[in-house]
């Protein structure tokens, strides 16, 4: 029992930690961006909760985590506050918010695909929303900020969230205690991600399509 609340309340400060270091990537793209401090605060908040919001309202579970518990809100709107006031600070730790980026994404992939699954979504789907748990905040920032989604390009984002979401998708058709898939399949997103980071692993990209100028320079 206790074993059982030790995990619960890890699980949930590593939940924290990810929202945390989801709303700093949002605060650091809109500072970027030159946004106002409103326009900041909602940009980190939109990262930190819209992945779990739209796996929310997909499954049905209703009304989302994000709205109906304050915290997220709360946690939320520091990481952006941070971010818009220490903003040259922030920025120097770029490696270690990628690091707790990568620690948010997959813990956030592995929540999203066992929740998903306890509402009786199928497996293969489940994975899914787990992946989109953990992108779904990444894709929002971009388009808000009028960048082509980071998880659409060559790095190992969104690969590494299906990645945990399919692990915990798997665990459950096999029968397996839930606390292991999901310990597996967060591992592997974050090894996943640190090996995009620091190795430059990437997913294989389409080929350069020839424009009609290129076609007639090479003429």
């Amino acid at each position: 029992m206790e074993h059982a609340v030790l995990m619960s309340r890890m699980v949930e400060a590593l939940d924290w930690i990810g929202t945390f270091a989801f709303a700093l990537s949002g605060g650091l793209l809109g500072v970027q961006k030159r946004f106002d401090l409103f326009g900041v605060l909602f940009l980190s908040f939109v990262v930190a909760v819209a992945g779990g919001m739209i796996r929310d309202v997909l499954i049905g579970a209703v009304p989302p985590a994000g709205i109906s518990e304050i915290h997220y809100f709360v946690i939320a709107i520091i990481g952006g506050l941070i971010t818009f006031y220490c903003y040259p600070r922030v920025v120097s730790r770029q490696h270690q918010i990628s690091l707790l980026d990568a620690v948010g994404l997959g813990l956030f992939a592995v929540i999203g695909a066992a929740k998903a699954v306890d509402h009786g979504i199928n497996p293969l789907m489940a994975a899914i929303m787990g992946m989109l748990t953990g992108i779904g905040g990444g894709m929002m920032r971009d388009v808000l900020a009028g960048e082509v989604p980071f998880v659409l390009r060559s790095d190992l984002y969104a690969v590494a969230a299906l990645a945990a979401g399919a692990i915990v998708a798997l665990g459950h058709v096999l029968g397996m205690p839930r606390l292991y898939p999901m310990l597996v399949g967060a591992a592997i997103c974050i090894l996943l991600r640190i090996m995009a980071i620091y190795r430059g692993w990437r997913a294989p990209a389409s080929p350069p399509v020839a424009t009609e100028a290129n076609q007639e320079q090479s003429k």
